[in-house]
């Protein structure tokens, strides 16, 4: 059996949870006294496939003197035309929306990084885990804030954590940074560091046994979909084919023995 394993610790990502920490006590210093200024308001786009979120959000924003929102959508597509054609200060986005359905948010940002470096970008998300915010703060964490959407129902917290990202800083939902921490330190070392969080959701399916089909069912996504992903996790991990040892069995065993506390 031929295994390769690419290494890149990313030390970067312990320098962004350190800077999320600064920005939350920035937010609770803005929360407590936020700094407005009605003469030029922030300018927000959001962008989440649930109707009942953009009203929300629309309904929480339009009242602020120091907020403008400037467009609402429900698809990555949308958003994407829409800040290439004016460009605002600030994108709420959410996490899975069309059309990938999958981590759109991170692709969202992740380009907005290079087409639009200046511009902040807050991402919404029901997932408690850390390995969406880690991905968010891989590309730097300038800028950045990743909240999940039970803050919305917390106007402070959201109006100061779009301040934070608007000046250029970084916020991370507080319940988050604990296991942000925890978690950077696993993956330094680990051969999983390069799949994204989707394909580690669906080699965690695998470890459990489940077939592509089973998967697909679980995750709610295609098979074809699936089997993509699969393949990309074969490929980042360089495993190759073996007479004795299947790789889905090997890429089970590695994501095993990475989970161990």
């Amino acid at each position: 059996m031929t295994l390769t394993r690419r290494h890149r610790p990313n030390r970067s990502i312990s320098t962004a949870i350190a800077r999320a920490r600064a920005g939350q006590r920035a937010a609770a210093q803005q929360a407590a006294a936020p700094t407005t200024d009605p003469q030029k308001p922030i300018r927000i786009v959001v962008a989440d496939d649930s109707f009942l979120i953009r009203e929300a959000l629309t309904e929480l924003l339009t009242p602020m003197a120091s907020m403008d929102l400037v467009g609402a959508y429900g698809d990555g597509e949308s958003l994407l035309t829409a800040i290439d054609a004016e460009p605002p200060d600030i994108v709420i986005v959410d996490i899975r929306m069309p059309p990938s359905g999958d981590d759109e948010g991170i692709r969202v940002a992740r380009r907005l990084r290079k087409t639009h470096p200046d511009l902040g970008v807050i991402v919404l998300s029901q997932y408690a885990g850390p390995d969406y915010a880690l991905a968010l703060l891989e590309d730097g964490a300038d800028g950045r804030g990743y909240l999940l959407k039970e803050r919305v129902h917390d106007r402070s917290e959201l109006f100061a954590a779009i301040h934070v990202v608007a000046q250029g800083g970084t916020t991370i939902d507080p319940s988050l940074i604990q296991d942000l921490i925890v978690a950077d330190r696993r993956r330094r070392d680990s051969p999983l560091d390069e799949l994204t969080p989707r394909e580690r959701e669906v080699l965690a399916e695998m470890a459990e046994g489940k077939s592509n089909a089973a998967i697909a069912e679980s995750l709610v996504l295609t098979k074809r979909a699936v089997e993509k992903h699969v393949g990309a996790i074969f490929q980042k991990l360089g495993l190759e084919d073996d007479d004795v040892v299947s790789r889905r069995v090997t890429a089970v065993l590695l994501y095993l023995t990475d989970s161990r506390p």
